[in-house]
C-alpha cells in the first residue's frame, strides 16, 4: 500500500481467502483492505492518537437516508450529545481530490448538518469549517483537535 502523509499506525493486517483485510477498531471487525480503507484507517488513528478524538465518538459507515437513498458516510464524529458534529470522506491515495468529492460530502451534510467536513485521500487533507448562521465556511491549515472542535 501507498505511503501515506499520515502517521504510521499499527494496523492489524491478515490474509484470508487469498485476499488482505484490516482490523477496524471501531467497527471491531475485520473489513477489505482497499486503498481507501487504507487512508480511513490510517486517519481515524490519526484522529485518535494525535487529535484527541474518542474512539468512542467515532463511527464508520454510517448509514443516513438522503432523499429516500441509503447512502454510507466514511466517518462521522459525535460531539458530547452524540450529535453528529464532523463528517469524513476519504478517497484512494490515486483519485484526486475535485470539487466533486466536495459535492459528496456537502450531499452528506445537507442530512447531518455537521459544523467540519473534512476530506482526505491520505496525501492532501482539507478541513472545512460551517458557520450557519454567516453562510460561510472556511478551510482550516490543520486538522483541529477534538477539544477545539466541541469549542467552536
Amino acid at each position: 500500500m501507498d505511503t501515506l502523509n499520515l502517521p504510521q499506525a499499527a494496523l492489524k493486517i491478515i490474509s484470508k481467502d487469498g485476499k488482505q483485510q484490516v482490523f477496524d477498531i471501531l467497527r471491531r471487525k475485520y473489513v477489505a483492505l482497499t486503498p481507501e480503507e487504507w487512508v480511513r484507517q490510517h486517519f481515524v488513528h490519526y484522529l485518535i492518537s494525535a487529535r484527541g478524538f474518542p474512539a468512542e465518538c467515532i463511527g464508520n459507515e454510517v448509514s443516513i437516508t438522503l432523499n429516500g437513498t441509503r447512502k454510507r458516510c466514511d466517518t462521522v464524529v459525535y460531539g458530547r450529545n452524540a450529535e453528529p458534529i464532523m463528517i469524513v470522506e476519504y478517497k484512494s491515495p490515486q483519485v484526486e481530490i475535485t470539487q466533486q468529492v466536495f459535492d459528496q460530502i456537502s450531499r452528506y451534510n445537507i442530512r447531518l448538518k455537521v459544523k467540519w467536513i473534512i476530506v482526505s485521500n491520505g496525501l492532501q487533507h482539507y478541513c472545512c469549517r460551517i458557520d450557519y448562521e454567516s453562510g460561510t465556511s472556511r478551510f482550516l491549515k490543520d486538522i483541529p483537535s477534538y477539544s477545539d472542535i466541541l469549542e467552536a
